[in-house]
């Protein structure tokens, strides 16, 4: 059960207070104009092929303000999740040179994405992950590094930051949708992954069987932990579950977006599959932003509203293994343990919404809300960067298919996936496809503002701080510098 020390003690409290915290710096400093709170990023640049958006690596890295602003940023992140670390019991001494490395590697994948060719094809998470991959399978992980690699934390902390973008009238109008995409399906398929596990591939562990079920319905290492304390799972089995889970999170928050935009699902609905399929939330906002602004808060809103199920899920699998798995054992479930479990950051990420759409929205007016994005999406990015650089960090192949059990883990996962995607799908076509429901209307700013900067384009200009403008003629391209233009969409 929890007690009053969780509020400073435990990562999912914390985060939300990391994730207020620098809300109310970038609110701060937009509304009064006393220091700028941008994050360091890199303008596009190019190597070899000729781009008229490019800046010259060589002129933003020799500017000065460059410079301010990658001090800005490293000093409120690792301060911020130093203190986060400390509370939690940790060592400082040991998380702070392995946080800098961390955030060196962050460094070199937003250089890498922010080239013109590499960006046109892949997202700054991929290049994130790949980096971690490489060092973790081939010179390997030392261990001096390992007290940075904390996914969940910078997962959740950026998460809370982003909830500040989601207007809540979105989520009133897209709930109903949401709890039918996601309330429906999900309990469907780890029914199904049950039998399918211990009935028909008779795994005797069945821990990890419900586990890699939960992992695979809701979102992935969250529900894993929670499903496998709840159900008793060993380290090994936590460790397995969660590991297909990234691997093949992954292979989906990458390609699954071309899919969608391959068959023309649209926004609306390729949102709502992302995020009803797709395992991690971050992977989810991830993936949903590759498809655009809509998809992005579509696909946000139903793993939200998906994740709201950890805490019920791990009740119910604690109550099922404690009167019909393990009859014998000595467990007490009460209503208690859906809060113990219920995932405290999305307390945030809805809190956050709610100051966004009801007190500043009112208050200072949509153009002073959509600075304060993006700084906040600034700080929203680094975190998934420090995050997805962890990810690939933590994952081993040759470790991970040491645990595979001669493949029926592997294909529990795969089978349960795939029935999970095709009925999330028919789903969500029966709710948004038009033929049966109205469609809800969801507005961002950026989906006004890009509408405003097709009738009117602005001038190019290129400013002091080597921000660079886009060309309206190529909306369709996604670049990894702030947008100075009238009707940005960061």
């Amino acid at each position: 059960m929890s007690n009053i020390s969780d509020l400073w003690k435990k990562e999912d409290w914390l985060s939300v207070w990391i994730g207020f915290i620098v809300i109310s710096i970038g609110i701060l400093g937009v509304l009064t104009g006393w220091f700028d709170f941008s994050a360091m990023i890199f303008s596009t640049w190019t190597f070899g092929e000729e781009a008229a958006e490019a800046v010259p690596l060589a002129e933003q890295m020799g500017s000065w303000l460059f410079w301010r602003k990658c001090l800005v940023t490293v000093v409120t992140l690792g301060v911020l999740f130093g203190i986060g670390v400390k509370l939690q019991g940790e060592k400082l001494k040991k998380f702070v040179p392995a946080f800098l490395t961390l955030f060196v590697l962050a460094i070199i994948v937003r250089l890498l994405s922010a080239e013109f060719t590499l960006n046109r094809y892949l997202e700054w998470a991929f290049w994130a992950l790949i980096v971690g991959l490489l060092i973790s399978n081939t010179v390997g992980v030392p261990e001096w590094l390992r007290p940075a690699i904390r996914t969940e934390f910078y997962i959740k902390t950026g998460l809370v930051i982003f909830g500040f973008s989601v207007l809540f009238s979105n989520i009133a109008k897209f709930g109903l949708y949401g709890l039918g995409i996601a309330w429906v399906v999900t309990p469907i398929v780890i029914i199904f992954m049950w039998w399918l596990g211990t009935k028909v591939f008779k795994i005797k562990n069945k821990p990890l069987v419900i586990t890699m079920a939960s992992a695979t319905s809701v979102c992935g290492t969250s529900a894993a932990i929670a499903t496998g304390a709840a159900s008793g799972a060993k380290k090994d089995d936590l460790s397995i579950a969660i590991s297909i889970s990234i691997i093949f999170t992954i292979l989906m928050m990458v390609f699954e977006p071309m899919i969608i935009r391959a068959c023309g699902l649209g926004q609306m609905m390729g949102g709502a599959l992302i995020g009803g399929t797709v395992d991690s939330t971050g992977a989810v906002v991830l993936a949903g932003n590759a498809l655009g602004p809509e998809a992005e808060q579509v696909a946000s809103l139903v793993k939200m509203i998906q994740n709201i199920l950890i805490g019920f899920i791990a009740f119910f699998v604690a109550l099922f293994f404690a009167t019909r798995v393990e009859r014998s054992a000595n467990k007490k479930v009460g209503a208690g343990e859906i809060w113990y479990r219920f995932p405290k950051f999305i307390i945030g990420f809805f809190v956050a919404s709610l100051v966004a759409s009801f007190v500043l929205l009112p208050l200072v007016g949509g153009e002073q809300v959509d600075k304060i994005n993006k700084v906040l999406g600034q700080y929203k990015d680094w975190a998934f960067v420090l995050a997805f650089t962890s990810i690939g960090l933590d994952t081993n192949f040759k470790q991970l298919w040491k645990q595979m059990q001669g493949g029926k883990v592997l294909w529990l996962y795969l089978i349960g996936q795939a029935f999970n995607i095709v009925l999330t799908f028919l789903v969500v076509w029966f709710l948004l496809s038009g033929k049966f429901f109205p469609v809800p209307e969801i507005e961002t700013y950026t989906g006004k503002k890009v509408e405003q900067v097709a009738e009117t384009p602005a001038p190019k200009v290129v400013p002091p701080d080597n921000t660079v403008h886009i060309e309206e003629a190529h909306p369709e391209i996604t670049f990894e510098q702030p947008r100075e233009v009238q009707g940005s969409w960061d």
